[in-house]
């Protein structure tokens, strides 16, 4: 069949506007500066995903200074001809893409990096960062009101960056839902111990110094990195599941805290495995640092960095979080309740457990415990804002509505529910809306009106 001339035209057109829209969508640009959080809108980075991290760090704890190599190995997600990097305050002296010298600009605490040539999608290259100063922490109303990030302790530091501080002490793309395997290894004054995340790979002696490289060879978010230097009595061994344990401890607290840490940190781990499913991680533990400025403990992945420990079911908490959070990480940040609430239900758990107490109760006593004018109640904790993304709601209403859940639902689907959940999403990101299908298909019912009145209703529910 022949066609007008007419027709020919305006085939030959709708082609040619069809090569030209390709070749617009296809042409090099910059990635984003940021993926677009509403709680940190900057964070994280858009253009690619991060795959590995390795980070060569140098510390020396007389002068605070931080000397870095980090090289990230990513993949570019569209045609790039230039992307960013988050890194707060420290001085870039060189970055390299693929082996060459790039191109760099600051603004603020992002650095936009122009490579030689254009970065082609579903390309993997390496982008190699030099960089030192002095971290600087953070501070705020988020985190408690406390510094956060790289903090310098009596003999070393104390490194634990939830929110948005591991930018603070490596370049990176600091939101959770670009996630990467990690080498960190650590130079430091001989007679320190290093302790990061993973497994050990090695530690020696050379001179006046301390050479430690730690491998975490599963994904993790930024912020649940850390480099942890200090006097520490160390002891490793197994759990009594077969699990790998490394419990580093500040001889300031050795005979200070309250609580065994390293025995609690293994039934737990142990328990945890039980109920949550398989432990998510090559190695369990702790990190007890005597940092008295920081007022929390955070689930650093595979070893939680506490401030003294002060009770067991901070340690509880705390190993829950490898599961919720750590291995099964928020999407978003305004999802935090899927972190803090579920780790808060695991005390609840926990004392259920050990049979001093009810998870029932434990709802009863919070709710009973705060009447209707409580300024608990006016937290929408599926959505609680930036400042307020750690308030004591998040924790606690976050955990009722868990309890809420599993009286709607029963013991069997409840308890289904809960590995089936950090099995579907282990080492990703997940967010309310899938939790709550989730919930809806192994329940066969709708809970709807259950998660809209306990995670985005204001006021007291009632019973």
């Amino acid at each position: 069949m022949l066609l007008s001339r007419s027709a020919r035209f305006t085939a030959v057109a709708t082609a040619a506007a069809s090569f030209f829209a390709i070749a617009a969508s296809s042409a090099p640009a910059p990635g984003a500066a940021g993926i677009g959080d509403t709680y940190f809108p900057r964070l994280g980075n858009g253009g690619f995903d991060a795959r590995h991290y390795d980070l060569g760090l140098a510390y020396d704890p007389d002068t605070d200074r931080l000397d870095g190599r980090t090289t990230i190995t990513a993949r570019a997600t569209q045609n790039l001809s230039s992307f960013d990097l988050d890194l707060q305050k420290l001085e870039v002296t060189r970055v390299e893409v693929d082996g060459r010298r790039a191109q760099f600009t600051r603004d603020g605490d992002e650095i936009r990096v122009t490579p030689s040539g254009t970065l082609r999608k579903g390309r993997t290259f390496e982008v190699t960062v030099t960089y030192g100063g002095i971290p600087e922490p953070l501070n705020g109303p988020i985190v408690f009101g406390s510094d956060y990030g790289w903090m310098k302790t009596a003999d070393g530091v104390f490194v634990a960056c939830e929110p948005n501080a591991a930018s603070t002490w490596f370049p990176s793309s600091d939101h959770p839902s670009d996630k990467a395997t990690y080498d960190i290894r650590i130079k430091a004054p001989k007679g320190l111990t290093a302790v990061s995340n993973g497994r050990l790979v090695s530690a020696y002696d050379k001179g006046a110094s301390t050479y430690t490289h730690w491998r975490e060879s599963k994904p993790m978010a930024t912020y649940l990195a850390t480099a942890t230097i200090g006097t520490f009595d160390v002891k490793t061994g197994t759990t009594p599941g077969g699990t790998p344990i490394y419990v580093a401890i500040d001889p300031v607290l050795t005979n200070g805290n309250s609580v065994d840490v390293y025995g609690v940190t293994a039934a737990a781990t142990d328990y945890w495995s039980q109920v949550f499913g398989p432990y998510p991680f090559e190695e369990t533990g702790a990190i007890v640092d005597d940092m008295p400025q920081a007022g929390f403990s955070l689930e650093v992945q595979s070893k939680p960095v506490y401030s003294a420990v002060r009770n067991e079911t901070t340690i509880v908490h705390e190993l829950a979080h490898q599961w919720f959070g750590d291995s099964v990480s928020v999407a978003h940040w305004k999802d935090i309740w899927l972190n803090e609430g579920f780790a808060t239900y695991a005390q609840w758990l926990w004392a259920e457990h050990q049979g001093t107490r009810s998870a029932h109760d434990s709802f009863l006593a919070g709710y009973d415990s705060r009447p209707g004018t409580s300024s608990f109640w006016q937290t929408v904790v599926g959505d609680p804002q930036r400042d307020t993304m750690f308030a004591s709601a998040v924790y606690q209403r976050g955990a009722m509505t868990l309890q809420m859940l599993r009286e709607r639902i029963g013991d069997t689907a409840f308890f289904r529910l809960l590995p089936t959940w950090t099995k579907l999403h282990r080492y990703g990101n997940a967010d309310t809306d899938d939790f709550i299908r989730l919930a809806e298909k192994i329940s066969g019912q709708q809970l709807d009106d259950l998660f809209q009145t306990w995670l985005f209703t204001t006021g007291k529910p009632s019973l």
